[in-house]
């Protein structure tokens, strides 16, 4: 999504971080220039999309939908559109942070080799970076699932507009993933676009749970952990998988490990520290 620079050039507000954490994340930075960064939900906080977890790595809400179900059923995949169409004006109009403008400074200093997030937001593009590993896809893309087309999210809001007039409801209380609640409606109602070139199923470009990351986008994620000298994980509690085994190995290879989170987290006892702050202050005058 292509933002404004005025708009990227917001401030944050937020509590000062701990100066210890500051002076251990400088510390970090610099005994270890070619990083291997995993960013999580918790990077994205304060752009306005909160997180899935907990202090505890349980979950703050429903279950998000299942790749099976979605695939599976049209009852879900009405479900899951209506309440898209309702919460992607919130995520579209999301603006990256303190904390992903400090990564993005750091990377052009060249001490970040590969950053991958497990976001599907975007905002790491926004901010400035290249490159990124969009591990679990990006929501402001569509694709069928028949013949691959690829549409924009943009679109796609359109044709869902115009199949259902009277169901655009604009809230703030978005999900990760751009869902929200939409109380007691009559889901079968909502008409969901097929795909304008074949009629298939149009879905989301991201990796539902359940579903698995594309071969090539590990592969490379694989291959930036390879050259890496250290791992630094940023607003992620590493409680699904795709993330975690990252760090799994790069524990294994015995490379210095450094988290920001909020919270537990599912490689407690794999890093070499944790430091328990806000991301977007810690990083900036850690940076700064």
């Amino acid at each position: 999504m292509k933002v404004p620079d005025e708009l990227l050039a917001q401030s944050d507000e937020g509590a000062a971080p701990r100066a210890d954490h500051v002076a251990a994340l400088r510390k970090f930075l610099g005994a270890n220039r070619r990083l291997f960064v995993l960013t999580g939900a918790g990077i994205s906080t304060r752009s306005g999309i909160p997180d899935y977890r907990d202090r505890d790595g349980g979950w703050k809400g429903a279950t998000p939908i299942q790749h099976q179900a979605f695939v599976g059923q049209l009852s879900k995949r009405r479900r899951y559109w209506a309440r898209s169409m309702a919460g992607w004006p919130a995520v579209a109009r999301a603006r990256p942070n303190a904390a992903h403008h400090a990564l993005h400074r750091l990377g052009r200093a060249g001490h970040i080799g590969t950053l991958v997030t497990q976001n599907v937001d975007g905002l790491h593009q926004a901010a400035g970076n290249r490159g990124v590993i969009d591990l679990h896809g990006r929501l402001d893309r569509v694709v069928c699932l028949d013949c691959d087309t690829r549409l924009s999210r943009h679109r796609v809001q359109e044709m869902l507009i115009d199949h259902n007039a009277g169901w655009l409801h604009d809230s703030d209380a978005i999900r990760p993933d751009g869902d929200i609640e939409l109380g007691d409606v009559d889901y079968e109602r909502f008409v969901v676009p097929d795909c304008p070139v074949c009629g298939g199923i149009l879905k989301p470009d991201v990796v539902f749970f359940g579903g698995a990351v594309p071969k090539k986008t590990v592969a490379r994620a694989w291959t930036g952990l390879a050259r890496a000298e250290a791992v630094l994980v940023v607003g992620s509690s590493l409680m699904v998988w795709s993330g975690f085994r990252f760090v799994r190995e790069a524990a294994v290879r015995g490379l210095p490990i450094m988290a920001i989170n909020h919270g537990r987290t599912r490689a407690d006892d794999l890093i070499t520290r944790k430091l328990d702050d806000d991301c977007a202050a810690l990083l900036t005058d850690a940076i700064a």
